[in-house]
């Protein structure tokens, strides 16, 4: 299992608000398969938080949200730069078409990591977070383990 540290509101959303696509500079690897969503320390703005409420149409706090902890665990299920090619993902919106955008989520000119099956853990686990995509420690997993076992 892989983690990726994620700032909030962004975190929230990707395990309970439908965010799908995570944006980043740069490619990230080859690895797909379960990751754990570490909710940085730090804010991310209120833009961001606009920008999450635009997306999924609340208009207040959801309950607050947790820093430094693993919220939840998502499927990785591809990744791709946003490229004009048929195994990448257009976002450039000179023409618009819906059909060339992976998700609503994803910006241009980024990286797209695509998630898939959000589970939220019922008791966040205080962790340490890391830049990139990092190795989860076994005692970690286990812990999410118990929490998202099928």
């Amino acid at each position: 299992m892989r983690g990726l540290t994620v700032r909030q509101p962004w975190a929230w959303a990707i395990i309970h608000g439908g965010k799908d696509v995570e944006n980043r500079t740069r490619s990230l690897g080859q690895y797909r398969g379960p990751v754990a969503i570490h909710a940085g320390r730090q804010w991310a703005g209120d833009e961001a938080l606009a920008e999450v409420e635009r997306m999924i149409g609340f208009d207040s706090t959801p309950g607050g949200f947790i820093l430094g902890n693993v919220i939840g665990v998502v499927n990785l299920v591809d990744a791709h730069p946003d490229v004009d090619q048929p195994e990448g993902c257009r976002t450039s919106w000179l023409p618009w078409r819906a059909e060339d955008i992976c998700s609503e989520w994803a910006q241009p000119g980024q990286h797209h990591l695509m998630f898939s099956n959000p589970r939220p853990l019922a008791h966040p686990i205080p962790w340490r977070g890391r830049l990139g995509l990092w190795t989860v420690p076994a005692d970690l997993e286990a812990a999410i383990r118990e929490q998202v076992a099928p």
